[in-house]
């Protein structure tokens, strides 16, 4: 037998696997961790990618912005903002800053999760908003995205001098790579503007897959609306599994964030083998604290499993389904077929909340068998939406067999939101 770890809330989860059955643990290959992560953003500061350093932008500034990532991001900002407030301070001591949560279409991060996101001495002495994607007076107008949509965007962002974001950046979904432009489009827009960039014609495009950026319809729309915000400056990191920053990027935004989405890229690609069934996870907390953020995952199981066969899926889901729009479509689908079809028919500018992520289950479900595994969420509910349900990756096991076989091949990707999975 042998035993695996897999990232599942803040403590992990054990697995035990019959050797004579499995096909391979599929990791991405990310080195570890940097051993002094300020420092390596520092480097990245230092040597910016086509700009000017993050203090001569800010020299003459009245105010900047720094947009953040919201609770549920992995991403180091203890790291990162200290060192780009140092920077802004570096030139212009006087210059007025304020960081701008990019929480795109979820709730409001709370104090206690800013608090643990920046640590006390931000929350207490930085200004801090939290964008609300619902609320009109936020909002500004400032154009037609090339999908069609209105681009409303956060006003507090488009007033400034100077807007600059942090982020991470992982494979994503649909969206190829997170990071760079995604802290505008979704994270500081109008809830409008993310539902028309991610109907339902989008989301089913060839070209909205993990680690795909070229002729992403989903990833065109985010580079025109950081284009209309004047994003100017990012600073994004690379970080492995261990949630430890391998490699930070800072600069220009469209060009520091290809050199990373190219960096990741050479590092996260695995060759798997297509098995019966599939064990994967969200990648652990914060990733895996509900149904709809933990989509994500299923995708690295569906590029890997047969058709009829079983994705297993480990994540906590402690926060529930993530969305009660999300929840109501799954609950009321009379098939996962009939809300594909059902969704086919819904128009750009007719897009609801959750849409896509109904869509992409719907789509991993019409040709796979989904258990999550989970002993942090009440299984009712996610029999209501149509998943099976296990508390141990044992149980999983065994009903996966009642549909494989006890002979079923398996496959085992830890972290499935950290690879780009490509067949064999």
């Amino acid at each position: 037998m042998q035993e695996i770890l897999l990232p599942y809330g803040r403590n992990g989860m054990k697995l035990l696997l019959p050797e004579e059955r499995l096909k391979g643990v599929f990791r991405a290959p990310l080195p570890p961790g940097v051993p002094d992560p300020v420092a390596e953003v520092r480097r990245a500061l230092d040597e910016p990618i086509s700009s000017l350093p993050l203090e001569e932008l800010a020299r003459g500034k009245r105010n900047a912005v720094i947009i953040a990532s919201d609770h549920t991001r992995p991403v180091p900002s203890r790291v990162l903002i200290p060192e780009m407030l140092r920077r802004l301070r570096l030139n212009n001591p006087s210059i007025d800053i304020t960081i701008l949560i990019a929480t795109g279409c979820h709730r409001e991060t709370t104090k206690a999760e800013l608090t643990e996101k920046f640590g006390q001495q931000i929350v207490e002495n930085e200004k801090i908003a939290v964008h609300d994607s619902r609320d009109e007076t936020m909002l500004k107008n400032v154009g037609t995205l090339p999908s069609g949509g209105e681009l409303l965007l956060n006003r507090i962002a488009l007033e400034t001098d100077l807007l600059i974001s942090e982020g991470f950046i992982e494979p994503h979904f649909f969206a190829g790579f997170s990071g760079g432009r995604k802290s505008i489009l979704p994270g500081i827009a109008a809830r409008e503007t993310v539902l028309a960039n991610h109907c339902a014609e989008f989301i089913a495009s060839p070209f909205a897959r993990t680690g795909n950026l070229k002729n992403n319809p989903i990833h065109e729309d985010m580079l025109f609306a950081a284009r209309r915000a004047k994003l100017a400056f990012i600073v994004n990191v690379v970080i492995n599994e261990k949630k430890s920053v391998v490699r930070a990027f800072a600069g220009h935004p469209e060009a520091a964030h290809a050199r990373g989405c190219e960096f990741l890229s050479s590092l996260c690609k695995v060759k798997v083998p297509v098995s019966d069934i599939v064990i994967t996870t969200n990648g652990g907390y914060p990733l895996d604290q509900n149904v709809y953020q933990s989509v994500k995952g299923m995708t690295a199981g569906e590029a890997a499993c047969r058709e009829g066969g079983v994705i297993l899926l480990a994540a906590s889901c402690s926060d529930g389904h993530g969305g009660e729009g999300f929840f109501r479509m799954l609950k009321e689908m009379r098939s996962p077929q009939e809300l594909l079809d059902r969704f086919s028919a819904v128009g750009r500018n007719e897009t609801v909340p959750d849409q896509w992520e109904a869509q992409i289950l719907a789509r991993i479900m019409a040709k796979h068998h989904v258990i999550l595994v989970t002993h942090d969420c009440p299984h009712s509910l996610l029999e209501e939406m149509h998943l099976k349900a296990a508390s141990s990756m044992e149980e999983a096991l065994r009903l996966a067999e009642t549909l494989t076989g006890k002979d079923s091949t398996i496959s085992v990707i830890p972290d499935g939101v950290s690879v780009i999975v490509e067949g064999v």
